[in-house]
């Protein structure tokens, strides 16, 4: 059953998602899968500013859209300036989608399952409940094995590679975050278990107040 820890603040849920990242990887943790979108930048902010032994540490992406890595819609892009940059892991195994939804997906599960199951995931959540590039209702969630190539994603570009359910679940640790007013429904949807995000028994969830649908003031 995922556990729900509701915070304050985005800021809050910012800085206690930094923090237990960084504390899986002081004990241990050698494995961690980031996520892409504008919804972690802050979380990476701060985890960069943490003192963390890097250079042990695996990053792999748990998604990534079919574009060029440093365009703007690319989540390595937004990783690489907000957190890969400042701290230089041991190692960043890029998702290479520019290749395209099957190829990508392909030549990324030889890199999954060299390296699952994962010590630690970290997802953020779309309105409509997706996590990584698997959407309500798609084949996707479906899918066997490590990642899948998408074709037709309802949110652009349609294009994408993602890790699927399986190999997230298998995770040693998951957490997903989720602020703002406008996760609420996704947060409630994952809470009856009816969206991918809901679909991850072993998850813990960082939000707060707005996407726990409570009032911002008391």
């Amino acid at each position: 059953m995922s556990e729900f820890i509701v915070l304050a603040t985005a800021e809050e849920v910012a800085e206690a998602a930094a923090a237990e990242i960084a504390q899986a990887l002081r004990d241990g943790a050698q494995s961690l899968v980031i996520t892409g979108g504008t919804s972690p930048i802050r979380t990476y902010e701060l985890l960069s500013e943490i003192e963390v032994e890097w250079g042990r540490v695996s990053v792999l992406f748990g998604d990534e859209r079919c574009v060029p890595p440093l365009d703007p819609e690319s989540n390595y892009r937004i990783a690489k300036e907000h957190l890969l940059d400042r701290v230089n892991p041991g190692t960043v195994y890029r998702i290479p989608a520019e290749l395209g939804p099957d190829e990508g997906a392909d030549l990324y599960a030889e890199v999954v399952a060299n390296v699952a199951p994962f010590d630690f995931v970290l997802l953020g959540v779309g309105e409509d409940g997706h996590v990584n590039s698997l959407f309500p209702g798609h084949k996707a969630l479906k899918a066997t094995g490590l990642t899948a190539g998408i074709h037709d994603s309802p949110k652009p570009p349609p294009q994408r590679v993602t890790m699927t359910l399986e190999a997230i679940r298998d995770a040693r640790a998951v957490l997903i975050i989720a602020t703002g007013a406008g996760k609420a429904e996704a947060v409630a949807m994952a809470r009856r278990g009816e969206s991918p995000s809901g679909m991850i028994a072993n998850a813990r969830w960082l939000i707060d107040r707005a996407a726990n649908g409570a009032p911002l003031s008391p």
